[in-house]
């Protein structure tokens, strides 16, 4: 069994030894962008950011994720809807039930039919999911240049970029479920002008993390001091940017805690259950001749 452990990790490491040289041989070539050549999107890998929700004992920070909120409600949603999100869910970041219902009640929500068999509108209940801005997805596409904007309700989950060589590697082993919030950062705040000799479509703004394409049809969303915060933290693109992803990844992902702290409990009682197994094995065959 031994043996076979180790051929198997042997084999995962030259594999990742050869895609990794194989990895550093196309950036050699310029990534697959040379004239013939197979564009690969992203252009830039998304950066490892320092999200205190990574890593075994991660956590939310509720100041940052109802920062997020503000930013997503204020520039966000005027695009996007979360309709897998309902509004009784803030509690968890740290708001009251009233201060629930009364964020809530700044939208209307369709509802019915009455006793006359009619659709209606009233303001919306905790109970009540995020709204779509738009009445469908024919009606966002229209007004979006022909592409509908996503839903964010499990974007930060949906939007993982692979890391390549060497960090698949270790992520076998640890896996790494930040990447979705790493992109997100990165699109936000890497809008900037084409290099020379790149052409991008009318109507559409070049971004060399976008996942798809070397352009996409969303505009730069954030500009500094565009949302004002209540707590002193910086109102910058990157602030904005760092805290609506950190909201999303609570979207996607809100029991995310109780998970990891379930897990480690998990873990330690595996640890300490395989320890008795060995001594109660040492004890029955104390004596046994072998």
């Amino acid at each position: 069994m031994k043996k076979l452990v180790t051929g198997i990790l042997s084999l995962a490491v030259v594999a990742g030894l050869g895609l990794g040289a194989a990895i550093a041989q196309d950036d050699a070539a310029g990534g697959g962008h040379a004239e013939g050549g197979t564009p690969h999107y992203p252009i830039h890998k998304p950066e490892q950011e320092d999200w205190t929700f990574a890593g075994l004992f991660g956590h939310y920070d509720k100041g940052q994720l109802q920062r997020g909120l503000k930013v997503y409600t204020e520039v966000c949603s005027a695009c996007h809807s979360m309709s897998l999100v309902p509004f009784r869910t803030l509690e968890d970041l740290g708001y009251s039930d009233a201060q629930v219902k009364a964020f809530a009640a700044n939208y209307e929500v369709e509802d019915g039919p009455n006793a006359d068999g009619e659709m209606y509108t009233r303001k919306a209940i905790p109970s009540d999911h995020f709204p779509s801005p738009f009445p469908n997805k024919e009606a966002a596409a229209a007004a979006n240049n022909g592409a509908a904007p996503p839903d964010f309700s499990l974007i930060a989950k949906a939007r993982g970029i692979e890391r390549g060589f060497p960090q698949f590697v270790f992520d076998i082993f640890w896996p790494y479920q930040e990447g979705g919030p790493d992109y997100i950062h990165a699109l936000l705040t890497g809008y900037q002008d084409p290099p020379a000799g790149v052409e991008v479509a009318e109507g559409t703004h070049y971004n060399p993390y976008f996942a798809s394409a070397a352009a996409l049809a969303m505009a730069p969303p954030l500009s500094d001091g565009q949302v004002t915060y209540d707590d002193g933290a910086p109102q910058t693109v990157d602030q904005y940017a760092r805290d609506v992803a950190s909201f999303l990844m609570w979207a996607a992902e809100p029991h995310l805690e109780d998970r990891k702290r379930t897990g480690f409990m998990v873990m330690v009682f595996l640890l300490i259950f395989t320890g008795l197994i060995y001594l109660t094995k040492k004890s029955v065959y104390a004596n046994k001749d072998h």
